[in-house]
């Protein structure tokens, strides 16, 4: 069985910038979870302004700034098609959130799949990503 750090080798991000944002959008993308820390919304905002660019969304209000979105890459997510990741800011909080353990099912409706009790440990996973890529500290 692969341990967390052993599939965090294996993880990559594909960024979707805004041209492409719309037809990689899902309705399945749920928070995992928000890491409330002085200053690390604009901290991360910064990194991944200088690693990708501008951000995937326009914000949708005066309490989220910047939306990120990824394509996850070299982990396992059956039955979805794709994993997607997003990386926002949420009332001065960074969000981290994915469609990890749900699909959509016939009528586009989101339903969890046998991975939704995986969700906390593809969070830490991702915070371990993106601590590493970022060089920015999201365990405190």
């Amino acid at each position: 069985m692969q341990t967390v750090t052993d599939r965090q080798m294996s993880m990559q991000l594909e960024f979707i910038p805004i041209e492409d944002f719309y037809f990689a959008l899902t309705l399945a993308v749920r928070t995992l979870e928000e890491l409330d820390a002085p200053g690390l919304a604009e901290q991360v905002h910064k990194r991944l302004e200088q690693e990708c660019g501008e951000p995937s969304t326009i914000a949708a209000a005066s309490q989220n700034s910047f939306n990120y979105v990824f394509r996850v890459h070299g982990l396992e997510h059956s039955p979805a098609k794709q994993l997607i990741v997003s990386i926002a800011d949420w009332q001065e909080k960074l969000r981290l959130s994915s469609d990890y353990g749900w699909t959509l099912d016939e009528e586009r409706k989101p339903i969890r799949t046998e991975k939704f009790h995986q969700r906390s440990e593809f969070a830490k996973l991702l915070r371990l990503h993106l601590q590493d890529w970022l060089q920015v500290p999201l365990f405190r």
